[in-house]
């Protein structure tokens, strides 16, 4: 794995790194202490992902979506997780309903540590999981995608995490995968993306980020 990609990538999801952010290629690659060719393949690699945004004569800054790719995405969301959830009740088991029951763990660890940024993350990374155990290799790749976009657009329109994407959301999830319960699943999994999609707010940004001591510090 590339240390600056995913140094960069952990940085955005965790919202240190907020959209508009200039990543200056010679920047980065003091930062890292790596040549430019280096720098310029991961964010390459993250432009792909749609993290970043490489204007021409500009460089690269992370993406900014707009309040229609927002909506876009939640679209695509509302589409593909019911089908994701449906998909996975046909094949759960109940090692995968150990790793999901696992992972929200990991998420009631990171809100009793108070770690926002480790939740918002972790709060992606479990949507992410429940389409990996669904098997299905193109949802995983189409999940990955819509996860990381939404953290750009949580980190944008200023969505509480509190108020976006609560603990109980995700075990109740679970209960209903683990029963076999598809048209509860496929109903909770909707009303977890309306509460999230329901919180946006519009944020106008212009804080000062300290790109040294953010990617310095994993």
């Amino acid at each position: 794995m590339d240390v600056i990609r995913d140094r960069l990538q952990k940085a955005i999801l965790e919202q240190r790194l907020p959209p508009g952010t200039k990543l200056g290629e010679d920047r980065v690659a003091d930062i890292f202490g790596a040549s430019r060719a280096r720098v310029r393949q991961a964010l390459t690699r993250l432009a792909h992902e749609q993290l970043v945004e490489i204007l021409p004569q500009r460089g690269a800054f992370v993406a900014r979506p707009t309040l229609q790719q927002a909506k876009d995405v939640f679209e695509a969301r509302r589409l593909i997780e019911p089908a994701v959830v449906e998909r996975l009740i046909a094949t759960q088991t109940p090692a995968k309903i150990r790793r999901l029951r696992q992972h929200i763990e990991k998420e009631e660890v990171a809100r009793s540590d108070g770690d926002a940024r480790a939740v918002i993350r972790l709060s992606g990374e479990f949507h992410c999981l429940l389409a990996e155990l669904a098997g299905n290799s193109a949802l995983v790749r189409t999940m990955r995608e819509l996860s990381a976009v939404t953290c750009l657009i949580v980190s944008l329109y200023n969505v509480p995490t509190s108020r976006s994407c609560r603990a109980d959301e995700h075990a109740d999830l679970i209960d209903a995968i683990a029963n076999r319960q598809a048209s509860l699943a496929r109903q909770l999994v909707l009303e977890h993306l309306q509460h999230i999609e329901g919180a946006l707010l519009l944020h106008d940004g212009g804080v000062h980020i300290d790109l040294e001591n953010i990617l310095g510090n994993p």
